[in-house]
């Protein structure tokens, strides 16, 4: 029906609207809105007018330019706390970042890229930002890699495309044989490790999450700078650290650990 389809159009654009704003664009101007969804600058203007009046977007007085607004949070809010890995996560993850110093994070897999649940800087890690809602590659980060433990290598291949893999840094892995290698490595000693592969001076160790069915659902990691997370002298220590979080997270999320066969 007329009445219905427009309203439905309606509902799109209006979704359209906020999945323009990024980290990398944060704020945008009316116009940017009108060439970004191929609308009439007076169609965009009033988009915008209707998603600031419900509290969705807010408009910079100095700027005029228009930004996310505080009912985003709060649905933000409300969708995390209603997932199960951030609630069984959360505390472990604060607890890591006051005992280590180093960032503690949460992720969970959506297709071919991985998104933060999780992220907590300690002292040695301190951001200005937060990771939280953001995303990255799967075969540059250590998370990333944890989430495709369980995957066969047809479907990592599947997943991630048959072309070699973007390369962020000169260390990034980027063809399929060699993850491969790293990635039996990872799941023969139980977690994975990502020293400047997706940018330069970094480095993380990560392991995964398990669900009641023994699927990996998420990841886990210890991240910060080179020196600080130091994985040459520290790598063991942290390695039995990061799977111990890993596992009482698949513990809260329902997980039963393999018993071992009796003769």
């Amino acid at each position: 029906m007329p009445a219905e389809r427009s309203t439905n159009q309606s509902v799109d654009r209006a979704l359209s609207v906020l999945t323009l704003f990024t980290s990398n664009s944060p704020s945008l101007r009316v116009s940017d809105v009108a060439s970004g969804l191929g609308l009439g600058v007076s169609t965009a203007s009033r988009l915008l007018a209707t998603l600031e009046e419900s509290g969705f977007l807010r408009k910079n007085s100095k700027s005029q330019r228009y930004e996310l607004g505080q009912q985003i949070i709060s649905l933000g809010g409300v969708a995390l706390n209603n997932e199960p890995i951030y609630r069984n996560s959360r505390a472990v993850t604060q607890r890591l970042a006051w005992e280590l110093g180093l960032g503690a994070n949460v992720a969970v897999r959506q297709g071919k890229v991985l998104r933060y649940l999780q992220n907590v800087e300690g002292p040695m890690a301190p951001k200005s930002y937060t990771l939280l809602g953001q995303t990255n590659p799967l075969h540059a980060t250590g998370m990333g890699k944890a989430l495709m433990l369980d995957l066969s290598a047809s479907d990592r291949e599947a997943l991630l495309g048959p072309d070699d893999l973007p390369a962020y840094t000169t260390n990034t892995i980027v063809s399929h044989s060699d993850l491969e290698v790293e990635l039996q490595r990872s799941s023969e000693r139980g977690y994975c490790t990502e020293i400047n592969e997706l940018a330069l001076g970094r480095a993380c160790i990560a392991a995964p999450i398990r669900d009641f069915t023994g699927k990996v659902v998420a990841a886990i990691s210890l991240s910060g700078a080179l020196s600080a997370i130091n994985l040459t002298e520290k790598e063991t220590e942290l390695a039995r650290i990061i799977i111990e979080a890993a596992d009482t997270i698949s513990v809260a999320s329902g997980y039963l650990s393999p018993q071992p066969q009796h003769r």
